[in-house]
């Protein structure tokens, strides 16, 4: 065989070799969030969550922390710029707006479809999401979740995996808006109280039944 045509086999196996070593890591990527979703019932974690307006110029920042318990149990409390509070109880998800002094509140199975929480505190992610693989971008490896339910806010969402650990979750809204929130301080299975799954309308509080 002469140099050149060696070459050339070699170029092609290293070719054949990186489109199978990514299509793994891809397959890989699915089978992480089916695994995050059967084997991890509860966690906690810090966020950071940045916002695109759809003509991609205007950026919002925020952060704060979340819990959550499967089936249907989270708690989603932003500290920065201002506070909010979003908690699911397993029958409905309460939201509390300390600036504007307001609560509201939606029957669970209304306020989940095709959310992130969906994801994180739901109980069957084949149900509520189709699920595709997608190329690796900054150094994670990432799954589209493509709503079921096409009538509600979500056009899709992306989840990020560092490894089998979640690291990011990034929504497009049915306005063409991105939000793109990334954890730290993952901790999984651990302990969490009732009480963090329960809100009570503060005194004074208007609150807006939906």
């Amino acid at each position: 065989m002469t140099m050149l045509r060696m070459n050339t086999t070699r170029r092609l196996l290293c070719a054949a070799a990186l489109m199978l070593g990514s299509g793994l890591a891809q397959a890989d990527a699915v089978q992480s969030l089916k695994d995050f979703v059967r084997e991890v019932k509860s966690g906690r974690a810090s966020f950071s969550q940045t916002v695109t307006a759809p003509d991609g110029k205007r950026k919002k920042t925020s952060s704060g922390t979340f819990e959550f318990q499967r089936p249907n149990l989270f708690r989603f409390q932003y500290q920065k710029p201002f506070e909010q509070l979003i908690v699911g109880d397993g029958q409905k998800v309460w939201t509390f707006d300390a600036d504007l002094n307001q609560a509201s509140s939606r029957r669970i199975g209304q306020a989940l479809a095709g959310t992130p929480a969906a994801l994180l505190a739901g109980g069957n992610i084949e149900k509520d999401f189709e699920l595709k693989a997608q190329p690796a971008e900054g150094g994670l490896e990432w799954v589209l979740a493509l709503p079921r339910q096409a009538e509600g806010n979500i056009q899709q969402l992306r989840v990020g995996f560092k490894g089998r650990e979640l690291a990011a979750l990034e929504v497009l809204d049915a306005f063409g808006q991105r939000s793109l929130m990334q954890l730290s301080q993952l901790q999984t299975n651990v302990a969490i109280g009732a009480d963090r799954f329960r809100f009570e309308v503060p005194k004074g509080v208007d609150l807006l039944e939906q």
